[in-house]
Protein backbone atom coordinates (compact mmCIF):
# COMPACT_ATOMS: atom_id res chain seq x y z
CA UNK A 1 0.00 0.00 0.00
CA UNK A 2 1.47 3.22 -0.49
CA UNK A 3 -0.19 6.69 0.04
CA UNK A 4 -1.49 7.54 -3.73
CA UNK A 5 -4.76 9.78 -3.79
CA UNK A 6 -6.19 6.72 -5.88
CA UNK A 7 -8.21 3.76 -5.49
CA UNK A 8 -8.98 1.76 -8.45
CA UNK A 9 -11.88 -0.64 -8.23
CA UNK A 10 -12.67 -4.39 -10.25
CA UNK A 11 -15.60 -2.82 -11.53
CA UNK A 12 -13.71 -0.49 -13.31
CA UNK A 13 -14.20 2.90 -11.13
CA UNK A 14 -11.65 4.84 -10.13
CA UNK A 15 -12.28 7.06 -6.75
CA UNK A 16 -10.01 9.91 -6.43
CA UNK A 17 -9.81 11.80 -2.88
CA UNK A 18 -9.56 15.15 -4.17
CA UNK A 19 -8.00 16.92 -1.06
CA UNK A 20 -4.74 15.14 -1.56
CA UNK A 21 -1.30 16.52 -2.31
CA UNK A 22 -1.24 14.80 -5.33
CA UNK A 23 -4.86 14.44 -6.60
CA UNK A 24 -4.49 17.30 -9.17
CA UNK A 25 -1.36 15.31 -11.28
CA UNK A 26 -3.23 12.44 -10.69
CA UNK A 27 -6.31 13.87 -12.47
CA UNK A 28 -3.99 15.18 -15.42
CA UNK A 29 -2.80 11.58 -15.88
CA UNK A 30 -5.94 9.63 -15.75
CA UNK A 31 -7.89 12.04 -17.69
CA UNK A 32 -6.26 10.74 -21.60
CA UNK A 33 -8.72 7.43 -20.14
CA UNK A 34 -11.12 7.91 -17.56
CA UNK A 35 -14.51 9.80 -17.97
CA UNK A 36 -15.52 11.69 -14.74
CA UNK A 37 -19.07 10.73 -13.59
CA UNK A 38 -19.35 12.28 -10.52
CA UNK A 39 -17.74 14.53 -8.70
CA UNK A 40 -19.35 15.71 -5.06
CA UNK A 41 -17.21 17.73 -2.27
CA UNK A 42 -14.15 15.17 -1.27
CA UNK A 43 -14.29 12.06 -3.50
CA UNK A 44 -14.79 11.75 -7.58
CA UNK A 45 -15.78 8.59 -9.26
CA UNK A 46 -13.79 8.29 -12.63
CA UNK A 47 -14.83 5.17 -14.93
CA UNK A 48 -13.10 3.02 -17.42
CA UNK A 49 -14.85 2.68 -20.62
CA UNK A 50 -14.02 0.48 -23.84
CA UNK A 51 -14.19 3.80 -26.04
CA UNK A 52 -11.96 5.82 -23.56
CA UNK A 53 -9.58 3.47 -23.64
CA UNK A 54 -10.14 2.84 -27.76
CA UNK A 55 -9.81 6.75 -27.84
CA UNK A 56 -6.19 7.13 -25.54
CA UNK A 57 -4.67 4.16 -27.79
CA UNK A 58 -5.65 6.28 -30.69
CA UNK A 59 -4.04 9.79 -29.66
CA UNK A 60 -0.47 7.70 -28.52
CA UNK A 61 -1.05 6.13 -25.23
CA UNK A 62 -0.12 2.37 -24.79
CA UNK A 63 -1.94 -0.07 -22.29
CA UNK A 64 1.67 -0.28 -20.33
CA UNK A 65 1.11 3.52 -19.59
CA UNK A 66 -2.19 3.44 -18.63
CA UNK A 67 -1.49 0.38 -16.05
CA UNK A 68 1.82 2.08 -14.86
CA UNK A 69 -0.27 5.54 -14.13
CA UNK A 70 -2.52 3.50 -11.96
CA UNK A 71 -0.31 1.70 -10.45
CA UNK A 72 1.90 4.76 -9.55
CA UNK A 73 -1.09 6.53 -7.62
CA UNK A 74 -3.22 3.53 -6.55
CA UNK A 75 -3.29 3.41 -2.67
CA UNK A 76 -4.16 -0.11 -2.63
CA UNK A 77 -2.87 -3.16 -4.89
CA UNK A 78 -4.81 -2.70 -8.29
CA UNK A 79 -6.92 -6.03 -9.07
CA UNK A 80 -5.03 -8.31 -11.09
CA UNK A 81 -7.67 -8.77 -13.74
CA UNK A 82 -8.32 -5.43 -14.33
CA UNK A 83 -4.86 -4.78 -15.30
CA UNK A 84 -5.63 -7.81 -17.37
CA UNK A 85 -8.72 -6.63 -19.11
CA UNK A 86 -7.24 -3.29 -19.57
CA UNK A 87 -4.42 -4.59 -22.00
CA UNK A 88 -7.07 -6.87 -23.67
CA UNK A 89 -9.35 -3.81 -24.27
CA UNK A 90 -6.94 -1.52 -25.72
CA UNK A 91 -5.48 -4.48 -27.70
CA UNK A 92 -8.74 -5.09 -29.67
CA UNK A 93 -8.00 -1.30 -31.44
CA UNK A 94 -6.05 -2.26 -34.51
CA UNK A 95 -6.28 -5.93 -34.74
CA UNK A 96 -8.55 -4.81 -37.60
CA UNK A 97 -7.07 -2.89 -40.51
CA UNK A 98 -9.09 -1.29 -43.40
CA UNK A 99 -6.69 -0.73 -46.33
CA UNK A 100 -6.53 -0.52 -49.99
CA UNK A 101 -5.72 -3.49 -51.93
CA UNK A 102 -4.13 -3.36 -55.69
CA UNK A 103 -6.53 -5.13 -57.38
CA UNK A 104 -9.15 -5.20 -55.01
CA UNK A 105 -9.88 -1.82 -53.79
CA UNK A 106 -10.90 -1.77 -50.34
CA UNK A 107 -10.07 -4.65 -47.94
CA UNK A 108 -10.63 -5.32 -44.22
CA UNK A 109 -7.61 -7.58 -43.10
CA UNK A 110 -6.50 -9.11 -39.91
CA UNK A 111 -3.42 -11.32 -39.01
CA UNK A 112 -5.67 -12.69 -36.13
CA UNK A 113 -7.58 -15.04 -37.94
CA UNK A 114 -9.90 -16.02 -35.07
CA UNK A 115 -11.14 -12.01 -34.79
CA UNK A 116 -11.85 -12.43 -38.63
CA UNK A 117 -13.56 -15.35 -38.67
CA UNK A 118 -16.05 -13.66 -35.68
CA UNK A 119 -16.37 -10.18 -37.08
CA UNK A 120 -17.32 -12.17 -40.69
CA UNK A 121 -20.39 -13.90 -39.02
CA UNK A 122 -21.95 -10.79 -37.79
CA UNK A 123 -25.05 -10.00 -39.04
CA UNK A 124 -24.64 -6.38 -39.58
CA UNK A 125 -21.07 -7.00 -40.73
CA UNK A 126 -21.85 -9.55 -43.27
CA UNK A 127 -23.67 -7.53 -45.92
CA UNK A 128 -21.29 -4.78 -46.15
CA UNK A 129 -18.74 -7.44 -47.27
CA UNK A 130 -17.45 -9.44 -50.48
CA UNK A 131 -15.49 -11.72 -51.68
CA UNK A 132 -13.15 -13.63 -48.85
CA UNK A 133 -9.45 -12.96 -50.66
CA UNK A 134 -7.97 -15.01 -48.01
CA UNK A 135 -7.15 -16.31 -44.75
CA UNK A 136 -6.51 -12.77 -43.97
CA UNK A 137 -8.58 -10.28 -45.83
CA UNK A 138 -11.78 -9.54 -47.14
CA UNK A 139 -13.50 -7.41 -49.84
CA UNK A 140 -15.17 -4.07 -48.47
CA UNK A 141 -17.68 -2.01 -50.39
CA UNK A 142 -16.37 1.02 -51.03
CA UNK A 143 -19.38 2.79 -49.90
CA UNK A 144 -19.95 0.53 -46.91
CA UNK A 145 -16.19 1.93 -45.09
CA UNK A 146 -18.15 4.38 -42.67
CA UNK A 147 -21.14 2.14 -41.92
CA UNK A 148 -18.46 -0.68 -41.45
CA UNK A 149 -16.14 1.12 -38.74
CA UNK A 150 -19.73 1.95 -37.00
CA UNK A 151 -20.90 -1.39 -37.13
CA UNK A 152 -17.01 -3.40 -35.79
CA UNK A 153 -16.98 -0.24 -32.98
CA UNK A 154 -20.35 -1.75 -31.92
CA UNK A 155 -19.61 -5.20 -31.55
CA UNK A 156 -16.30 -4.82 -30.09
CA UNK A 157 -13.36 -4.53 -32.78
CA UNK A 158 -12.79 -0.86 -33.67
CA UNK A 159 -10.61 -1.69 -37.46
CA UNK A 160 -7.97 1.23 -37.69
CA UNK A 161 -8.70 3.11 -41.22
CA UNK A 162 -5.17 3.22 -43.26
CA UNK A 163 -7.49 3.43 -46.51
CA UNK A 164 -5.90 6.67 -47.08
CA UNK A 165 -7.86 9.55 -48.69
CA UNK A 166 -8.22 11.22 -51.90
CA UNK A 167 -6.25 14.56 -51.99
CA UNK A 168 -9.16 16.82 -53.35
CA UNK A 169 -9.46 19.63 -55.75
CA UNK A 170 -5.88 21.57 -54.92
CA UNK A 171 -6.10 24.70 -53.69
CA UNK A 172 -3.27 26.87 -51.93
CA UNK A 173 -3.87 28.27 -48.69
CA UNK A 174 -1.39 29.38 -46.56
CA UNK A 175 -0.90 30.99 -42.81
CA UNK A 176 0.04 34.26 -43.06
CA UNK A 177 1.53 34.62 -39.69
CA UNK A 178 1.87 38.15 -39.96
CA UNK A 179 2.43 39.72 -36.35
CA UNK A 180 1.20 36.25 -34.59
CA UNK A 181 2.46 32.61 -35.03
CA UNK A 182 0.63 29.01 -33.94
CA UNK A 183 1.25 28.26 -30.65
CA UNK A 184 3.09 25.35 -29.96
CA UNK A 185 -0.35 22.67 -28.90
CA UNK A 186 -1.87 24.31 -32.32
CA UNK A 187 1.26 23.12 -34.37
CA UNK A 188 1.07 19.66 -32.42
CA UNK A 189 -2.26 19.25 -33.05
CA UNK A 190 -2.14 19.57 -36.65
CA UNK A 191 0.51 17.74 -36.48
CA UNK A 192 -1.29 15.17 -34.67
CA UNK A 193 -4.42 14.97 -36.90
CA UNK A 194 -2.52 14.95 -40.34
CA UNK A 195 -0.68 12.12 -39.11
CA UNK A 196 -3.87 10.09 -38.11
CA UNK A 197 -5.59 11.62 -41.56
CA UNK A 198 -8.48 12.19 -39.85
CA UNK A 199 -10.17 12.35 -35.90
CA UNK A 200 -10.81 14.94 -33.12
CA UNK A 201 -8.96 17.99 -31.71
CA UNK A 202 -10.19 18.58 -28.45
CA UNK A 203 -9.08 22.02 -27.04
CA UNK A 204 -10.90 24.46 -24.46
CA UNK A 205 -12.75 27.21 -25.79
CA UNK A 206 -10.91 30.45 -26.18
CA UNK A 207 -7.29 28.15 -26.93
CA UNK A 208 -7.83 29.04 -31.13
CA UNK A 209 -9.62 25.87 -32.56
CA UNK A 210 -10.50 28.31 -35.65
CA UNK A 211 -6.61 28.67 -36.02
CA UNK A 212 -6.53 24.91 -35.75
CA UNK A 213 -8.52 24.15 -38.38
CA UNK A 214 -7.05 26.56 -40.35
CA UNK A 215 -3.89 25.09 -40.27
CA UNK A 216 -5.25 22.01 -41.05
CA UNK A 217 -6.25 23.54 -44.49
CA UNK A 218 -3.12 25.27 -45.18
CA UNK A 219 -1.78 21.52 -44.42
CA UNK A 220 -4.55 19.98 -47.11
CA UNK A 221 -3.62 22.27 -49.44
CA UNK A 222 -7.08 21.73 -51.45
CA UNK A 223 -10.43 22.84 -51.20
CA UNK A 224 -12.37 22.59 -48.21
CA UNK A 225 -15.62 22.34 -46.59
CA UNK A 226 -16.56 23.36 -43.27
CA UNK A 227 -19.39 22.77 -41.33
CA UNK A 228 -20.63 25.31 -38.56
CA UNK A 229 -23.51 25.40 -36.19
CA UNK A 230 -25.10 28.68 -37.20
CA UNK A 231 -24.90 31.58 -39.30
CA UNK A 232 -23.24 33.67 -37.01
CA UNK A 233 -20.54 31.08 -36.59
CA UNK A 234 -20.33 30.72 -40.25
CA UNK A 235 -19.59 34.59 -40.70
CA UNK A 236 -16.93 34.61 -37.58
CA UNK A 237 -15.05 31.42 -39.83
CA UNK A 238 -14.90 33.78 -42.77
CA UNK A 239 -13.16 36.83 -40.95
CA UNK A 240 -10.65 34.77 -38.94
CA UNK A 241 -9.67 32.97 -42.28
CA UNK A 242 -9.58 35.94 -44.48
CA UNK A 243 -7.13 37.33 -41.21
CA UNK A 244 -5.15 34.27 -40.70
CA UNK A 245 -4.24 33.04 -44.41
CA UNK A 246 -3.67 34.09 -47.95
CA UNK A 247 -7.88 33.30 -48.51
CA UNK A 248 -9.80 36.26 -50.20
CA UNK A 249 -13.00 36.93 -49.57
CA UNK A 250 -14.22 35.42 -53.01
CA UNK A 251 -12.46 32.60 -51.98
CA UNK A 252 -14.82 31.68 -49.03
CA UNK A 253 -18.58 30.85 -49.69
CA UNK A 254 -21.87 31.26 -46.97
CA UNK A 255 -23.62 28.34 -47.42
CA UNK A 256 -26.68 29.00 -45.36
CA UNK A 257 -30.22 29.73 -45.16
CA UNK A 258 -29.97 33.20 -46.47
CA UNK A 259 -27.12 32.18 -49.19
CA UNK A 260 -26.04 29.25 -51.23
CA UNK A 261 -22.32 30.40 -52.34
CA UNK A 262 -20.03 27.41 -52.96
CA UNK A 263 -16.63 28.18 -53.66
CA UNK A 264 -12.98 26.97 -53.41
CA UNK A 265 -13.89 27.00 -49.52
CA UNK A 266 -17.33 26.84 -48.28
CA UNK A 267 -19.04 27.26 -44.75
CA UNK A 268 -22.05 26.06 -44.44
CA UNK A 269 -24.49 25.34 -41.44
CA UNK A 270 -25.79 22.27 -39.58
CA UNK A 271 -29.19 23.42 -40.19
CA UNK A 272 -29.61 24.05 -43.56
CA UNK A 273 -27.14 20.72 -44.53
CA UNK A 274 -30.14 18.76 -42.29
CA UNK A 275 -33.28 20.74 -43.68
CA UNK A 276 -36.03 18.14 -45.47
CA UNK A 277 -38.15 18.52 -47.78
CA UNK A 278 -40.78 16.05 -48.82
CA UNK A 279 -38.71 13.82 -46.29
CA UNK A 280 -35.24 14.65 -48.64
CA UNK A 281 -32.10 15.87 -47.80
CA UNK A 282 -32.06 19.63 -50.03
CA UNK A 283 -29.26 20.76 -49.53
CA UNK A 284 -27.06 17.29 -49.40
CA UNK A 285 -25.32 17.39 -53.19
CA UNK A 286 -23.18 20.11 -51.44
CA UNK A 287 -20.89 16.95 -50.29
CA UNK A 288 -20.49 16.46 -53.67
CA UNK A 289 -20.13 19.83 -55.16
CA UNK A 290 -16.73 20.03 -55.55
CA UNK A 291 -13.66 17.82 -55.02
CA UNK A 292 -13.36 18.25 -51.62
CA UNK A 293 -9.84 17.81 -49.95
CA UNK A 294 -10.99 18.47 -45.84
CA UNK A 295 -14.02 18.56 -44.39
CA UNK A 296 -13.99 20.81 -40.90
CA UNK A 297 -16.34 19.96 -38.16
CA UNK A 298 -16.93 22.47 -35.42
CA UNK A 299 -18.32 22.24 -32.33
CA UNK A 300 -18.27 18.19 -33.17
CA UNK A 301 -20.14 17.32 -30.13
CA UNK A 302 -23.38 19.19 -31.47
CA UNK A 303 -23.42 17.19 -34.92
CA UNK A 304 -26.82 16.43 -35.76
CA UNK A 305 -27.83 12.26 -36.37
CA UNK A 306 -28.35 13.12 -40.15
CA UNK A 307 -24.54 14.61 -40.54
CA UNK A 308 -23.59 11.18 -39.07
CA UNK A 309 -25.47 9.60 -42.19
CA UNK A 310 -23.68 12.22 -44.48
CA UNK A 311 -20.30 11.57 -43.28
CA UNK A 312 -20.61 7.97 -43.79
CA UNK A 313 -19.86 8.68 -47.42
CA UNK A 314 -17.41 10.90 -46.82
CA UNK A 315 -14.36 8.32 -45.55
CA UNK A 316 -11.87 8.87 -48.71
CA UNK A 317 -12.21 12.69 -47.88
CA UNK A 318 -9.89 14.10 -44.73
CA UNK A 319 -11.81 14.82 -41.80
CA UNK A 320 -11.15 17.18 -38.53
CA UNK A 321 -13.30 17.52 -35.90
CA UNK A 322 -12.86 20.17 -33.81
CA UNK A 323 -14.44 21.11 -29.88
CA UNK A 324 -13.99 21.47 -26.50
CA UNK A 325 -15.22 18.93 -25.46
CA UNK A 326 -16.17 15.25 -26.49
CA UNK A 327 -19.32 14.61 -24.24
CA UNK A 328 -22.26 14.09 -26.13
CA UNK A 329 -25.25 13.91 -24.26
CA UNK A 330 -27.30 11.73 -26.77
CA UNK A 331 -24.59 8.96 -26.28
CA UNK A 332 -23.17 9.03 -29.81
CA UNK A 333 -19.49 9.72 -29.48
CA UNK A 334 -19.01 5.94 -30.43
CA UNK A 335 -20.50 7.35 -33.93
CA UNK A 336 -17.80 10.67 -33.82
CA UNK A 337 -15.29 7.71 -33.15
CA UNK A 338 -16.16 5.97 -36.16
CA UNK A 339 -16.87 8.52 -38.47
CA UNK A 340 -14.96 11.39 -37.89
CA UNK A 341 -12.43 9.56 -36.87
CA UNK A 342 -10.82 9.06 -32.63
CA UNK A 343 -9.47 11.90 -30.71
CA UNK A 344 -5.93 12.53 -32.20
CA UNK A 345 -4.95 15.57 -29.35
CA UNK A 346 -6.73 16.69 -26.10
CA UNK A 347 -5.33 19.56 -24.52
CA UNK A 348 -6.11 19.81 -20.54
CA UNK A 349 -7.69 23.03 -19.91
CA UNK A 350 -5.33 23.96 -17.01
CA UNK A 351 -2.49 22.90 -18.79
CA UNK A 352 -3.71 25.94 -21.37
CA UNK A 353 -4.08 27.90 -18.64
CA UNK A 354 -0.91 27.83 -17.22
CA UNK A 355 0.43 28.92 -20.38
CA UNK A 356 -1.38 32.01 -20.08
CA UNK A 357 -3.64 31.18 -23.65
CA UNK A 358 -6.99 30.98 -21.40
CA UNK A 359 -7.58 33.18 -18.29
CA UNK A 360 -8.23 30.93 -15.10
CA UNK A 361 -11.57 30.98 -13.96
CA UNK A 362 -13.20 31.45 -10.54
CA UNK A 363 -16.30 29.02 -10.56
CA UNK A 364 -19.60 30.14 -7.94
CA UNK A 365 -22.57 28.30 -7.42
CA UNK A 366 -25.22 30.38 -5.95
CA UNK A 367 -27.65 28.99 -4.11
CA UNK A 368 -31.41 30.73 -3.03
CA UNK A 369 -34.03 29.04 -1.69
CA UNK A 370 -37.58 29.20 -3.11
CA UNK A 371 -40.36 30.62 -1.23
CA UNK A 372 -42.74 28.92 1.09
CA UNK A 373 -45.64 29.58 -1.45
CA UNK A 374 -43.08 28.64 -4.65
CA UNK A 375 -41.90 25.28 -2.67
CA UNK A 376 -45.83 24.21 -2.59
CA UNK A 377 -46.13 24.74 -5.94
CA UNK A 378 -43.54 22.93 -6.88
CA UNK A 379 -44.00 19.91 -4.94
CA UNK A 380 -47.37 19.54 -6.17
CA UNK A 381 -46.24 19.56 -9.78
CA UNK A 382 -45.71 17.12 -12.51
CA UNK A 383 -42.18 15.96 -12.97
CA UNK A 384 -41.56 17.16 -16.32
CA UNK A 385 -42.17 21.06 -14.77
CA UNK A 386 -40.81 21.14 -11.98
CA UNK A 387 -37.27 22.15 -13.51
CA UNK A 388 -38.62 25.16 -15.13
CA UNK A 389 -40.62 26.38 -11.68
CA UNK A 390 -37.59 26.00 -10.36
CA UNK A 391 -34.98 27.41 -12.92
CA UNK A 392 -37.66 30.27 -13.18
CA UNK A 393 -38.26 31.26 -10.01
CA UNK A 394 -38.48 35.20 -8.79
CA UNK A 395 -35.86 35.02 -6.11
CA UNK A 396 -32.95 34.55 -8.96
CA UNK A 397 -34.17 37.96 -10.28
CA UNK A 398 -32.64 39.53 -7.07
CA UNK A 399 -29.42 37.98 -7.29
CA UNK A 400 -29.22 38.95 -11.16
CA UNK A 401 -29.47 42.54 -10.07
CA UNK A 402 -26.90 42.19 -7.27
CA UNK A 403 -24.27 40.32 -9.24
CA UNK A 404 -25.30 43.02 -12.55
CA UNK A 405 -24.47 45.63 -9.72
CA UNK A 406 -21.40 44.24 -7.88
CA UNK A 407 -19.65 43.91 -11.68
CA UNK A 408 -20.48 46.68 -13.03
CA UNK A 409 -18.45 47.80 -15.53
CA UNK A 410 -17.14 44.49 -16.91
CA UNK A 411 -17.89 42.91 -19.45
CA UNK A 412 -21.42 40.53 -18.29
CA UNK A 413 -23.33 38.07 -19.84
CA UNK A 414 -27.00 36.60 -18.27
CA UNK A 415 -27.48 33.32 -19.68
CA UNK A 416 -30.53 31.12 -19.58
CA UNK A 417 -32.74 28.47 -21.06
CA UNK A 418 -36.15 30.26 -21.15
CA UNK A 419 -37.08 33.16 -23.18
CA UNK A 420 -39.77 34.65 -21.28
CA UNK A 421 -37.36 34.47 -17.84
CA UNK A 422 -34.89 36.28 -20.10
CA UNK A 423 -37.23 38.93 -21.62
CA UNK A 424 -38.38 39.91 -17.62
CA UNK A 425 -34.68 39.91 -16.64
CA UNK A 426 -33.65 41.95 -19.29
CA UNK A 427 -36.02 44.52 -18.62
CA UNK A 428 -35.34 44.71 -14.81
CA UNK A 429 -31.89 45.54 -16.57
CA UNK A 430 -32.82 47.66 -19.54
CA UNK A 431 -30.19 45.32 -21.37
CA UNK A 432 -30.29 43.78 -24.33
CA UNK A 433 -31.64 40.29 -25.49
CA UNK A 434 -30.41 37.93 -27.47
CA UNK A 435 -32.92 35.01 -28.28
CA UNK A 436 -33.78 32.73 -31.12
CA UNK A 437 -36.08 35.13 -32.66
CA UNK A 438 -33.82 37.52 -32.82
CA UNK A 439 -32.02 38.02 -36.55
CA UNK A 440 -28.66 37.18 -37.52
CA UNK A 441 -28.09 40.82 -38.51
CA UNK A 442 -29.01 41.98 -35.20
CA UNK A 443 -26.92 39.67 -33.17
CA UNK A 444 -23.79 40.34 -34.86
CA UNK A 445 -24.75 44.01 -34.25
CA UNK A 446 -25.25 43.31 -30.27
CA UNK A 447 -22.30 40.81 -30.13
CA UNK A 448 -20.01 43.48 -32.30
CA UNK A 449 -21.45 46.06 -29.85
CA UNK A 450 -20.32 44.02 -26.76
CA UNK A 451 -16.91 43.09 -28.19
CA UNK A 452 -15.98 46.87 -28.89
CA UNK A 453 -17.06 48.47 -25.61
CA UNK A 454 -20.06 50.04 -26.45
CA UNK A 455 -22.69 48.12 -24.77
CA UNK A 456 -21.16 45.84 -21.08
CA UNK A 457 -24.26 43.62 -20.32
CA UNK A 458 -25.94 41.31 -22.76
CA UNK A 459 -28.63 38.94 -21.80
CA UNK A 460 -28.82 35.32 -24.21
CA UNK A 461 -30.21 32.13 -24.61
CA UNK A 462 -28.81 29.35 -25.66
CA UNK A 463 -28.24 30.94 -29.22
CA UNK A 464 -24.93 32.25 -27.74
CA UNK A 465 -23.24 28.63 -26.27
CA UNK A 466 -21.54 27.28 -29.30
CA UNK A 467 -18.93 29.29 -31.72
CA UNK A 468 -19.74 33.04 -30.62
CA UNK A 469 -16.46 34.55 -29.79
CA UNK A 470 -17.09 37.60 -27.34
CA UNK A 471 -13.18 38.11 -26.35
CA UNK A 472 -14.16 41.05 -23.67
CA UNK A 473 -16.84 38.80 -21.78
CA UNK A 474 -15.74 38.63 -18.11
CA UNK A 475 -18.86 37.65 -15.92
CA UNK A 476 -21.33 35.26 -16.50
CA UNK A 477 -24.59 34.83 -14.77
CA UNK A 478 -26.26 31.15 -15.89
CA UNK A 479 -29.90 31.44 -14.51
CA UNK A 480 -30.73 28.16 -16.39
CA UNK A 481 -29.40 25.58 -18.19
CA UNK A 482 -31.00 22.63 -20.34
CA UNK A 483 -31.07 20.17 -17.38
CA UNK A 484 -27.81 18.31 -16.96
CA UNK A 485 -26.19 19.60 -20.26
CA UNK A 486 -22.34 18.93 -18.99
CA UNK A 487 -21.16 20.83 -22.80
CA UNK A 488 -23.64 23.74 -22.56
CA UNK A 489 -21.66 24.37 -18.98
CA UNK A 490 -18.55 24.11 -20.50
CA UNK A 491 -18.95 26.34 -23.16
CA UNK A 492 -20.81 28.64 -21.48
CA UNK A 493 -17.37 28.73 -19.30
CA UNK A 494 -15.71 28.81 -22.47
CA UNK A 495 -17.21 32.24 -23.66
CA UNK A 496 -15.20 33.89 -20.72
CA UNK A 497 -11.42 32.01 -21.52
CA UNK A 498 -9.94 34.38 -23.39
CA UNK A 499 -7.34 36.61 -21.39
CA UNK A 500 -7.69 39.67 -19.82
CA UNK A 501 -5.85 42.58 -21.06
CA UNK A 502 -4.97 43.26 -16.97
CA UNK A 503 -4.61 39.57 -16.60
CA UNK A 504 -7.69 38.81 -13.69
CA UNK A 505 -9.24 35.97 -13.42
CA UNK A 506 -13.02 35.03 -15.10
CA UNK A 507 -16.47 34.96 -13.01
CA UNK A 508 -18.67 32.45 -13.54
CA UNK A 509 -21.87 32.51 -11.64
CA UNK A 510 -24.35 29.67 -11.70
CA UNK A 511 -27.72 30.64 -9.68
CA UNK A 512 -29.15 27.33 -8.57
CA UNK A 513 -32.56 26.81 -6.69
CA UNK A 514 -31.62 24.12 -3.63
CA UNK A 515 -33.73 21.08 -2.54
CA UNK A 516 -34.54 21.14 -6.20
CA UNK A 517 -33.92 19.25 -9.21
CA UNK A 518 -32.27 22.76 -10.49
CA UNK A 519 -29.48 21.61 -8.02
CA UNK A 520 -29.12 17.88 -9.59
CA UNK A 521 -28.71 18.91 -12.90
CA UNK A 522 -26.26 21.68 -11.51
CA UNK A 523 -24.28 19.18 -10.21
CA UNK A 524 -24.32 16.77 -13.29
CA UNK A 525 -23.51 19.72 -15.75
CA UNK A 526 -20.70 21.02 -13.55
CA UNK A 527 -19.01 17.12 -14.10
CA UNK A 528 -17.00 17.77 -17.08
CA UNK A 529 -15.23 21.28 -15.73
CA UNK A 530 -14.51 19.39 -12.26
CA UNK A 531 -12.50 17.02 -14.98
CA UNK A 532 -11.09 19.49 -16.10
CA UNK A 533 -9.94 20.75 -12.40
CA UNK A 534 -12.51 23.78 -12.18
CA UNK A 535 -13.85 23.66 -8.45
CA UNK A 536 -17.14 25.48 -8.00
CA UNK A 537 -17.11 27.48 -4.71
CA UNK A 538 -20.79 27.37 -3.26
CA UNK A 539 -22.10 30.26 -1.50
CA UNK A 540 -25.42 31.22 -0.38
CA UNK A 541 -27.32 34.18 -2.12
CA UNK A 542 -27.61 36.16 1.26
CA UNK A 543 -23.64 36.24 1.14
CA UNK A 544 -23.29 38.23 -2.65
CA UNK A 545 -23.35 41.61 -1.22
CA UNK A 546 -21.00 40.73 1.98
CA UNK A 547 -18.15 39.28 -0.66
CA UNK A 548 -16.00 41.51 -1.63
Amino acid sequence: MNNGPLIVQSDKTLLLEIDHERAQDCRKAIAPFAELERSPEHVHTYRLTPLGLWNARAAGHDAEQVIDTLLAYSRYSVPHALLVDIAETMARYGRLRLEKHPTHGLVLSSSDRPVLEEVLRAKKVKPMLGERLDDEAVVVHPSERGNLKQALLKIGWPAEDFAGYVDGEAHAIDLTEDGWELRGYQREAVESFWHGGSGVVVLPCGAGKTIVGAAAMAQAGATTLILVTNTVSARQWKEELIRRTSLTEDEIGEYSGTKKEIRPVTIATYQVMTTRRKGVYAHLELFDARDWGLVVYDEVHLLPAPIFRMTADLQARRRIGLTATLIREDGREGDVFSLIGPKRYDAPWKDIESQGWIAPADCVEVRVTLPESERFVYATAEPDERYRLASCTGVKNTVVDQLVAKHRGEPTLVIGQYIDQLDEIAERLDAPVIKGETTVKERERLFNAFRHGEIDLLVVSKVANFSVDLPSAAVAIQISGSFGSRQEEAQRLGRLLRPKEDGRSARFYAVVARDTVDADFAQHRQRFLAEQGYAYRIMDAADITAES
